[in-house]
């Protein structure tokens, strides 16, 4: 069976459904799939917070209007939740069960049978606690259950003619802090007006890492020649934002690499 009839056979087991919705390449695509199957029987839902830059919420907004989805947002702030601030290794556990409770309790409340959310089969490849927070609160991924991978997400969505199949990946800003450095909201700023300085200069996949006063910049292969040419233009405005010293990573772009230090003690 083709992957995205398999998908649409799975969503078909629900009469409604209320979507985690970051506007995202994956979460745009699941909400397309279950605009095919459920209709009008469908609520998206995106969450506002520190570590979700303005830029991405506009996105969001303009994705659920082209997909013709009704779409919620909410504030989940992450920085209020104890012990997240702290940033220990199993922060996103914090993270997505505060999000997933004010998700269900929405889909409750308005009687939406399911939630969803937009994991794919490559995200169980990689350290992730907050899984465990979905397992917990009944929160299905049909992606994973269809055998999407992120790479097939991006293939469905482009013959699909959405918008994010060639959008860039994105993790909340919060990623960008090694285990156990504290996270304020100053900091995410920071990190965050740093990123777009980047995506601004025309470049695509990156992130900002923040390891305290360093910034250390990942770009995929195709474009680190590009930002060594512009380091010194890319450094200035770099610690403009309040970094002291910066730093172009010679490993490049990769997800998870905050996640590096714990994998190689496993």
């Amino acid at each position: 069976m083709d992957k995205l009839e398999k998908l649409k056979e799975i969503i078909s087991q629900y009469k409604s459904a209320v979507i985690a919705f970051s506007g995202g390449v994956d979460s745009t695509f699941l909400a397309w799939a279950c605009k095919q199957v459920l209709n009008n029987n469908l609520l998206l839902v995106t969450a506002t917070s520190s570590t979700y830059p303005l830029s991405e919420l506009e996105d969001a907004k303009k994705n659920a209007v082209i997909l013709g989805c009704k779409h919620q947002i909410i504030v989940s702030e992450e920085l209020e939740i104890d012990g997240f601030c702290n940033n220990p290794s199993n922060r996103c556990y914090y993270c997505k069960k505060e999000l997933f409770s004010k998700i269900r309790e929405i889909a409750q409340k308005s009687k939406y049978e399911a939630v969803f959310d937009g994991s794919n089969l490559d995200d169980t490849k990689d350290y992730r606690p907050g899984r465990k927070a979905l397992q917990e609160l009944g929160i299905i991924s049909p992606l994973i259950l269809a055998g999407f991978t992120k790479e097939d997400i991006r293939q469905y969505s482009k013959q699909a003619k959405l918008p994010t199949a060639v959008k860039p990946s994105f993790a909340c800003l919060a990623s960008r802090f090694p285990y156990g450095e504290k996270i304020t909201k100053e900091k995410l700023d920071r990190v965050g007006k740093a990123e777009e300085i980047i995506k601004q200069a025309g470049f695509t996949q990156f992130r900002v890492r923040s390891h305290g006063d360093i910034a250390r910049l990942e770009f995929i292969e195709q474009e680190i020649e590009k930002a060594w040419e512009l380091r010194k233009e890319i450094s200035k405005k770099i610690k403009d934002c309040g970094f002291y010293y910066v730093a172009i990573d010679v490993d490049g772009y990769r997800t998870g690499s905050m996640n590096e230090p714990l994998l190689q003690n496993i």
